[in-house]
C-alpha cells in the first residue's frame, strides 16, 4: 500500500453510499474498520437510502431518514450505538455498516418460462398457457429482509430479488388458475381479478421476506398452439350450429346436407346419387317428425288450421332443400303440387 493510501485510510472523514445504483438494494460499506470509524466525522444518508449497523451478526440499529449525522456529537440512537461499539470492539470484522434502498422498485417484469397446465372447465380438455406482467415492491422490514434474504451477502441486487420473487409468482398463479378453473374464453376478461387474487396471496410471502408488494399486474396470456387449434375447431362447429338453427335444422342434419354436397362434387355418379338418396330419406323423416311435433303442440287449434300449418312448414323446408341443392327444380315443383293439392 502507498503512503498516500495509508493516509487516505487513516484520515477518512465521511461514511456514505456515493455510488447509489438503481439496481442495488443492499450494499456493504467497504473497508470499514476501527481506524476509519474513529477518524470519520460524518455519516451521510442520502434520500432514498437507509443505513444499518450490524454487530456480531445482529442488527443493532437502523437509520431510515435521510440526513447528515455527526459521528462525534449527534444524539441519534444509531450514533450512540456506533460510538459504544467502536470503543470496545476487538476486531474490525465484528462491525459492519450497510446501506439499503428505501424507495419503491417499480415495473419489474415477470413471465412464466414454462406453460401453466390445467383442465379447461368448459371444454374439459387440458390447456397450456404462458402469462407475463409486472410488479412493484419496496423493503418494508429491514430486519426480516436481513435475516431471511441477506445473511452474509455484501451486496444484493434487484436482479437477485427478481429471481426469488418470480419463482413465488409462478407458484401462486399456477395454484389460482387450477383452483379457479378459468375457462379459455374467460382469461382475458379476468386479468384484473386474477391479479388481485395473486397479489393477496403474495402479500404474506413478501411480508415474511421483509418486502411489501405495492403493485401486481397481468398484462397478457399466450396459449400453446395445440390449445389454439382445438378452440378454433370448436368455434367453427359453433358457427355451423348457429347456421343450422337459422335454417331450422339440427347440427346433425346440417352435417348430412354437407355430406350430400361433398358427394355430389365427387366423381362416381351412382355412389353420389345413392348418398343423396339415403341422406334425403333421413331428412324426410326428420321433417315429418317435426311436422307431427308441431301439430301435437298446437292441438288447441282446429284440424284445418293444423293441416294448413303442416303444409306450410313442409313447403318452407322443401324450399330450403331446393336452395341447398338437395333436390332439383323439377322435384321441387312436383312435391310442391302434391302438398298444395292436399289443401
Amino acid at each position: 500500500m502507498t503512503m498516500f493510501g495509508i493516509f487516505k485510510k487513516q484520515f477518512a472523514s465521511v461514511i456514505e453510499w456515493a455510488d447509489n445504483s438503481a439496481n442495488i438494494l443492499w450494499y456493504q460499506c467497504p473497508n470499514i474498520n476501527n481506524n476509519e470509524i474513529k477518524n470519520a466525522s460524518k455519516l451521510i444518508v442520502a434520500p432514498g437510502q437507509g443505513c444499518v449497523l450490524v454487530y456480531e451478526g445482529k442488527i443493532v440499529d437502523i437509520i431510515e431518514e435521510a440526513g447528515i449525522y455527526n459521528l462525534k456529537t449527534d444524539n441519534h440512537p444509531f450514533i450512540t450505538t456506533l460510538l459504544k461499539i467502536r470503543q470496545s470492539f476487538e476486531s474490525e470484522h465484528k462491525l459492519y455498516i450497510y446501506f439499503f434502498k428505501t424507495t419503491t422498485t417499480v415495473n419489474q417484469g415477470w413471465g412464466t418460462s414454462s406453460p401453466i397446465k390445467y383442465l379447461d372447465p368448459d371444454y374439459q380438455f387440458p390447456i397450456q398457457l404462458k402469462m407475463n406482467g409486472n410488479y412493484s415492491y419496496c423493503i418494508s422490514d429491514i430486519r426480516h429482509f436481513y435475516q431471511q434474504i441477506i445473511g452474509q451477502q455484501k451486496q444484493y441486487t434487484v436482479n437477485d430479488a427478481k429471481e426469488l420473487i418470480t419463482s413465488r409468482i409462478i407458484q401462486v398463479i399456477t395454484s389460482i388458475l387450477a383452483s379457479g378453473k378459468y375457462a379459455f374464453l374467460q382469461i382475458d376478461s379476468e386479468f384484473n381479478q386474477i391479479s388481485e387474487n395473486v397479489k393477496k396471496q403474495l402479500t404474506d410471502e413478501f411480508t415474511k421476506l421483509g418486502l411489501s408488494l405495492t403493485d401486481f399486474r397481468i398484462i397478457a396470456s399466450q396459449f400453446d398452439q395445440e390449445t389454439e387449434n382445438r378452440i378454433a375447431k370448436i368455434a367453427n362447429i359453433s358457427v355451423d350450429v348457429i347456421a343450422a338453427g337459422k335454417a331450422n335444422l339440427s347440427y346433425a342434419e346440417m352435417e348430412k346436407l354437407q355430406a350430400i354436397r361433398d358427394a355430389a362434387r365427387n366423381e362416381g355418379g351412382v355412389a353420389a346419387l345413392g348418398a343423396q338418396f339415403m341422406a334425403g330419406a333421413e331428412l324426410s323423416k326428420t321433417f315429418t317428425q317435426n311436422a307431427i311435433n308441431t301439430e301435437h303442440t298446437q292441438g288447441v287449434l282446429d284440424k284445418q288450421t293444423a293441416e294448413t300449418n303442416d303444409v306450410f312448414n313442409k313447403l318452407t323446408k322443401l324450399k330450403q332443400l331446393l336452395e341447398l341443392g338437395v333436390i332439383t327444380q323439377t322435384e321441387f315443383e312436383a312435391k310442391k303440387k302434391e302438398y298444395i293439392d292436399k289443401l
